[in-house]
C-alpha cells in the first residue's frame, strides 16, 4: 500500500494515498514538503530550527511534535520517524524528484532526440513552479532553482521538437517558458526558431515585435543581435527592422 504514496509540490502541496487526496494540518504540510525537498533523513532539532525559526527552541520542538501526532494514515506511513531524526520512507513517490531528474535528462547532452521524454507530457510536467505561494527561505530557494532549470529545460525540449519535426510542441515548449519569464530572450528566441521552422514567418515576426516592446517599456533595453539575426530580413527596412538599435 505504501508504495501508492505520493506527494505533489508542483503548482501546490498535495499528498495522494492512490487517487484519494488526503487533508493534513498546514503544520503537518510544511513538515512532509521540508523532508520531500531535503531528499534525507534529518535531525529532529535542525528540523524544528528550520520550520519554525522565529519560536524559542522548545516550542519548535514543541510544534514538530504536533505536526508528527497529526499525521495519521497515509501521512504517517510516509515518514521514517526515529527518536533523533525524521525523514520520509524510501518508497514514497514525490513528484518535483521526477520533475528534476526528467530536466535533467532533457538538459544532459547524451539524450537521444527519440527518446521516451520527448513527449507532450514533459511540457505539463516543467509547467509548474515549486510550492507557489511558499515564502519560507528553504521554499523559496529550491524553488528558484527549479525556476531556472524547468526554463532551460523547456527551450531544450523546444529546440529537440524543432529537429524531430513537431512543430506545434515546440511552439508550446518555447511559450511555456515565455510565459513563465516574459523577458526571458532565450525563451522568446526558441519561440521564434520554433515558428521559423514551421515556416510561419508572420508568427516569428509577431512574436519578436511583443518581446521587443515588452523589452522596451519594461527595462528600457533592445533585444540582442542573436535575437535581431533571427527575424533579419522579415520587414522592411523603412520600417526601421530587427536591425534598429
Amino acid at each position: 500500500m505504501g508504495s501508492s504514496l505520493r506527494l505533489t509540490l508542483l503548482g501546490g502541496f498535495r499528498l495522494l494515498a492512490g487517487d484519494d487526496q488526503i487533508s493534513v494540518s498546514s503544520g503537518s504540510e510544511r513538515l512532509l514538503a521540508f523532508l520531500a525537498l531535503g531528499c534525507r533523513v534529518v535531525s529532529r532539532s535542525l528540523t524544528a530550527a528550520t520550520l519554525w525559526p522565529d519560536a524559542p527552541e522548545h516550542r519548535a520542538y514543541a510544534s514538530l511534535r504536533s505536526a508528527l501526532a497529526r499525521l495519521d494514515g497515509a501521512g504517517r506511513r510516509m515518514l521514517h520517524v526515529g527518536s533523533t531524526e525524521v525523514g520520509l520512507a524510501p518508497d514514497t513517490r514525490v513528484d518535483f524528484h521526477e520533475a528534476r531528474a526528467l530536466a535533467e535528462r532533457i538538459l544532459g547532452p547524451d539524450v537521444p532526440a527519440g527518446g521516451e521524454d520527448l513527449d507532450r507530457h514533459a511540457i505539463e510536467v516543467l509547467s509548474h513552479g515549486l510550492l507557489p505561494g511558499w515564502y519560507d527561505d528553504w521554499v523559496l530557494r529550491e524553488a528558484e532553482q527549479w525556476h531556472q532549470q524547468r526554463l532551460h529545460a523547456l527551450e531544450a525540449l523546444s529546440s529537440r521538437f524543432v529537429r524531430a519535426g513537431r512543430f506545434a510542441d515546440a511552439v508550446s515548449a518555447a511559450s511555456v517558458a515565455l510565459h513563465a519569464e516574459p523577458l526571458r530572450e532565450s525563451a522568446c528566441a526558441a519561440l521564434v526558431e520554433a515558428h521559423l521552422a514551421e515556416g510561419n514567418q508572420a508568427e516569428a515576426l509577431r512574436q519578436y515585435q511583443l518581446y521587443e516592446r515588452v523589452l522596451r517599456g519594461e527595462l528600457d533595453l533592445s533585444p540582442t543581435p542573436r535575437l535581431r539575426d533571427l527575424v533579419a530580413g522579415l520587414r522592411p527596412a523603412d520600417e526601421g527592422g530587427p536591425g534598429r538599435r
